[in-house]
């Protein structure tokens, strides 16, 4: 044999033992199996260093030490709240709570989100108006300021909320920033070395091996928090950077919601940032003492749960609780999200909710972020307006917002998108928030950005050009792993 036909035939066999090491690895997602098979198919030997590089398993680790829910009384608190709702004992404050019991018992049981009912919350959709918010209380900050990003930058707005960090340890309050290490990767260490000098604590999350590139691209740390005092805290779309405040040209405009929130919820974030954060450091030793945790009077109305989700976990906590929304929706479905990539059973139960007459509407970008993800989304989109759905494309710039709301009662805020790599291959946190007033003033602002977009009709989606359709039908295919 001829030296080229020795190395087809070792080309093949190799090929054929990745593919069979993938459908093993794989074996929970026939979608995926199929997708990263394509890639492996088009790209031998490429196809599965790009598997390694970004389609490995998580769930059979577990990385965050839950042994420290009983310290706070976490454990006796879920039990309680279980059993009351077992026996519809529980005193709801308002009707979006009642509405959404099934809910709220889901993700008590199965991921520990406690249901607080005395926040107050802040909506938040401009970046100009969030950072300064978030300036003026780290400057109000008297015991501790924990800070947790998917991207910081290391630009005018990553300095200026550095500087102030850096103001607060010198002070003496307790500093302590997590940023993920490939979100963040343009920004370096010696970029914090001031607010480390000041006695601010930074670390990263899974952090590269090698100083120049980070191999781990999937299992990133997408969750944005930032909690002060332990009475006040912040989720949700923003990360830190000049383009949040709709200064890069390719984007503008920036469209985004935050939630600055006030209560008890604001412990169910300062527990995910400790276990982030001690996963994160060598010493894994930040304590779950008073200070942390305060005591609270919330003086607010707005129930919440926060829960979170992430590759370790057997379960896909948020994407159950956006089926669960879905599907008690009785009159309407409203979505914002740069990305929309449903898995089957997303698609399926907001398909089933348009055959139902509920009105779905579905607010996207009009400009790729990701082109293939871009494409994907349009797909979707497309096979959505058939059975009647709205989509609507903002034009005043980028949106990046995630919101669900049903009904105008219950409302998702939180850092995860419509797509399969919010739902299984990155950690991500949302606030649930069971209050008419709240889900009320969220359609307001999506019926504002209403007026700066324009709708995409099922005529117009079908006259898209062959080339179109076949960046669509590719982007398609490769869905379950984008």
């Amino acid at each position: 044999m001829h030296i080229e036909s020795i190395l087809l035939v070792i080309l093949l066999g190799l090929n054929i033992i990745f593919a069979a090491a993938v459908v093993f690895f794989e074996r929970k997602d026939a979608s995926a199996s199929w997708a990263w098979l394509l890639v492996l198919n088009f790209i031998p030997v490429f196809g599965f260093i790009l598997y390694l590089l970004t389609g490995q398993n998580l769930t059979r680790y577990r990385l965050f030490q839950w042994k420290e829910r009983k310290k706070l009384g976490l454990e006796e608190r879920i039990a309680t709240q279980l059993e009351q709702l077992q026996d519809n004992r529980t005193p709801f404050n308002n009707k979006a709570t009642e509405h959404s019991q099934d809910m709220i018992y889901m993700n008590l049981k199965q991921n520990g989100a406690l249901l607080t009912e005395d926040n107050e919350v802040e909506i938040l959709t401009d970046g100009h108006v969030k950072f300064q918010r978030l300036l003026d209380d780290i400057e109000a900050a008297q015991d501790h300021v924990h800070v947790q990003y998917y991207i910081y930058r290391g630009d005018s707005l990553g300095k200026r909320i550095r500087d102030a960090l850096i103001r607060k340890a010198r002070e003496g309050v307790k500093v302590r920033l997590l940023y993920d290490a490939l979100g963040s990767r343009r920004v370096t260490s010696r970029f914090f070395k001031e607010l480390r000098e000041a006695g601010g604590l930074v670390e990263v999350f899974f952090p590269s091996k090698f100083s120049l590139i980070n191999l781990r691209m999937n299992y990133r740390n997408h969750r944005k928090i930032v909690i002060i005092d332990g009475n006040l805290g912040y989720t949700g779309g923003f990360n830190v950077g000049d383009e949040y405040l709709g200064l890069n040209s390719k984007f503008g405009y920036w469209r985004d919601t935050h939630l600055r929130i006030r209560g008890n919820a604001v412990h169910a974030l300062q527990t995910r940032f400790l276990l982030d954060w001690n996963e994160a450091s060598k010493q894994h030793d930040t304590p779950y003492i008073p200070a942390h945790f305060p005591h609270i009077e919330g003086s607010g109305k707005t129930a919440m749960q926060i829960v979170s989700s992430g590759p370790d976990a057997e379960t896909e906590h948020i994407k159950n609780s956006y089926l669960k929304m879905i599907n008690n929706a009785k009159h309407s479905i409203i979505i914002q999200t740069p990305y929309f990539i449903p898995d089957a059973s997303v698609y399926e139960a907001l398909r089933l909710a348009c055959l139902s007459g509920i009105d779905v509407r579905i607010m996207i970008p009009n400009k790729p972020d990701h082109a293939f993800v871009y494409w994907a989304t349009l797909s979707y989109i497309g096979e959505l307006l058939k059975v009647g759905a709205k989509a609507f494309i903002y034009d005043n710039g980028f949106i990046h917002a995630k919101i669900l709301i049903i009904d105008s009662l219950v409302a998702s805020v939180g850092t995860a998108n419509i797509d399969y790599r919010s739902f299984r291959l990155n950690f991500e946190v949302n606030a649930f928030v069971y209050d008419e007033t709240i889900a009320t003033a969220l359609v307001q602002t999506f019926e504002h950005d209403l007026q700066v977009s324009r709708e995409l009709t099922s005529e117009e989606y079908r006259k898209r050009s062959l080339l179109i359709r076949f960046k669509e039908a590719i982007s398609r295919l490769l869905s379950p792993i984008l």
